[in-house]
């Protein structure tokens, strides 16, 4: 599943949130060096114009610098020689949220979770949205059978669910691999999700893609707020089938991404708590975890992806964690930690780590992670928010609030500085809601480098300002907070009376704190 960010940003420059030169100094800082011909000028007319001259695909990766698994495809993904090799047959834009227009673009070619990679053809049409979690080998392959293909994957899943057309094995791959999980997708709404990849996998020749096609709808469906209940016949077929796969070495590594990423998810929606089904699953799971783990084939942060899934299967139902399992969680992330240098790499492994551990009840062997990485990393900022997300858990209101605090002054770029305030307010809301001179002084440093940030209304930057709006109506409910929060909207009034009046982000700032002056 795409990471789906968590909190961001600290380096108190009020520089960065202002002005394009900057914004493309920050971005040439964080550049990537790994031989492909980026076009970083977020001119995406340009490229699509280059793309249609040329007679080749665009491949668009969105990103950012401070993202876990953002660093895990440069670190694993965009190095691979082959990989380089594809991209002299594409136009590769490199699109980072923090850049001038990057949000506006954002929302125009539906993009939202750092990372997204979509490719298109020359006249703009999507191809496939490519997943970011899968093994590395398996990626290149998806991408080679997406840019040798004439259709797109909209046009597949037409034909498949219409009939219209028998299609090829390549075809179903490339349905089987789509980034499905993308909430950004349009090709299938939301509240259809599980029910069509069900459909998919019941018309899908019998095989791999129909089995990835069968886990992918057992996941969407256990994830689902709305969607049809299996029967119990249903649950028993679709509990025999997932039984085979965890039993086949090779089915299980092919799925690692969807095993390793909702485990508890599939256990508890295919099997009863208490029940021999549910232990006869569990052991499975956990065994085709515990080899997944140990595959050295796969990267580190996939590794330690299979390791935290073991800790969550392991303490389902309220269970608490045994001092060997904590002790071979332990020694897994040493191993793994020692074994990291690459700086992108990094990034990505210590995050997984750390959760790895806090997960296993080793909060203190966490912190000392995160802390330790504070001085290596290049995005610190992130790894502050992960220290103040363990201090919420202790109960340790002070050093929270404090963590949040620091990740928000250290952050850099200004749509991660504007997330990362946005989630210090929230937690200042759950953390401290009396202080409210704290709250409110934290609202208006946001808001003041919301006036001098271009786009400020689109995609993420909306996304996350409306969270935050949310927190803070709820935090004033029976107008508790009337007057600090009518302060906090005069000054957005202001933000949003300065807008053109032909803006589509004037209807998106009036909605932001809801409450009349």
């Amino acid at each position: 599943m795409k990471y789906k960010t968590k909190n961001l940003v600290f380096l108190s420059l009020f520089i960065f949130s202002l002005g394009g030169f900057a914004q493309s100094t920050y971005a040439e800082e964080h550049a990537t060096n790994d031989g492909i011909a980026w076009r970083k000028d977020n001119d995406l007319d340009a490229a699509f114009a280059q793309a249609k001259a040329s007679k080749r695909p665009v491949f668009l990766y969105w990103g950012a610098v401070w993202c876990p698994p953002c660093n895990q495809v440069k670190a694993t993904i965009f190095n691979r020689k082959d990989f380089v090799e594809k991209s002299r047959h594409f136009v590769p834009v490199y699109l980072d949220g923090d850049t001038p227009g990057a949000q506006k673009l954002a929302a125009q070619f539906k993009v939202r979770g750092y990372p997204t990679m979509i490719l298109f053809k020359p006249d703009g049409t999507e191809i496939t949205r490519l997943p970011g979690e899968v093994d590395a080998q398996r990626y290149v392959q998806v991408l080679s059978l997406a840019m040798n293909t004439n259709g797109s994957v909209e046009e597949s899943l037409r034909q498949a669910l219409t009939g219209d057309k028998k299609l090829n094995n390549n075809e179903w791959r490339l349905l089987a691999d789509y980034s499905w999980d993308d909430p950004q997708q349009k090709l299938i709404p939301t509240k259809d999700l599980a029910q069509t990849l069900m459909r998919l996998a019941e018309k899908a020749p019998a095989g791999d893609n129909a089995m990835r096609l069968q886990t992918k709808a057992l996941v969407a469906l256990a994830n689902a707020q709305t969607a049809p209940k299996l029967s119990a016949p249903e649950l028993e077929k679709a509990n025999d089938k997932m039984l085979k796969l965890l039993k086949d070495g090779r089915l299980a590594r092919a799925n690692m991404d969807l095993l390793a990423g909702a485990p508890t998810e599939l256990v508890g929606l295919l099997t009863a708590t208490n029940s021999a089904a549910r232990s006869k699953l569990k052991e499975a799971m956990s065994n085709a975890l515990t080899k997944l783990a140990d595959d050295k084939t796969l990267s580190k942060t996939e590794r330690l992806t299979a390791i935290n899934a073991q800790v969550n299967l392991a303490t389902m139902d309220k269970a608490k964690p045994s001092t060997v399992l904590q002790a071979e969680v332990k020694l897994g992330v040493a191993q793994i930690d020692k074994a990291t240098t690459d700086g992108y790499e990094r990034q990505s492994v210590v995050n997984a780590a750390a959760h790895a551990l806090g997960d296993a009840g080793l909060m203190e062997a966490s912190d000392e992670l995160l802390t330790a990485e504070l001085k290596r990393s290049h995005s610190p900022y992130y790894f502050m928010s992960t220290l103040g997300a363990n201090a919420k858990k202790r109960g340790d209101t002070a050093a929270a609030a404090n963590w949040y605090e620091q990740a928000y002054n250290a952050s850099k770029g200004p749509a991660t500085r504007l997330q990362w305030g946005a989630n210090y307010v929230t937690n200042l809301v759950d953390l401290v809601p009396t202080d409210e001179a704290r709250i409110e002084k934290a609202v208006q440093n946001v808001f003041a480098e919301l006036s001098g940030t271009e786009n400020a209304f689109y995609e993420r930057n909306r996304n996350y300002l409306e969270k935050m709006s949310k927190k803070l109506m709820d935090w004033n409910a029976g107008g508790k907070h009337q007057t600090a929060v009518l302060k906090m909207k005069t000054q957005l009034d202001e933000i949003c009376n300065k807008l053109p009046a032909n803006d589509n982000q004037r209807a998106t700032c009036s909605t932001v704190l809801p409450i009349k002056t």
